[in-house]
């Protein structure tokens, strides 16, 4: 559904750029030039493109409404921050058999494995 609404939504935005690019301006020096002999003449034709981009407005507006709607009521994964350890965990212990003032969590777990590791490059031992 949410891909539908999308496409929709692109096409309609394509054809509002498109529609406002084609309309004359106020002053007439960036609209395209030109008699009245055309197809159709310069009144219908900015009655027309007005109309056109007040439709597209209208459809723009509702598609992005309705692509904001689904994105709400879509469910989400979860955060990370959202499975932090309860303060009833255990802090884990250190070398001299105290525990720390951490809550167990993450952090104080990467700590642990940093301390058991060695720091710097590491050499080969020599044969």
């Amino acid at each position: 559904m949410e891909t539908v609404v999308i496409v929709i939504h692109l096409m309609v935005v394509l054809a509002l750029v498109l529609v406002v690019l084609l309309q004359r301006s106020e002053g007439g020096a960036l609209g395209i030039g030109g008699g009245g002999g055309g197809l159709m003449s310069s009144r219908g034709t900015a009655n027309i493109l007005t109309r056109a981009t007040a439709v597209l407005a209208v459809a723009f507006f509702a598609t992005s409404l309705t692509l904001s709607l689904i994105a709400k009521n879509q469910d989400r994964p979860g955060s990370i921050l959202d499975a932090v350890p309860t303060a009833t965990q255990e802090a884990p212990a250190t070398t001299d058999g105290t525990t720390e003032g951490g809550s167990g969590g993450v952090l104080d777990s990467l700590k642990q494995l940093n301390q058991q590791q060695p720091s710097g490059p590491q050499v080969p031992a020599a044969q």
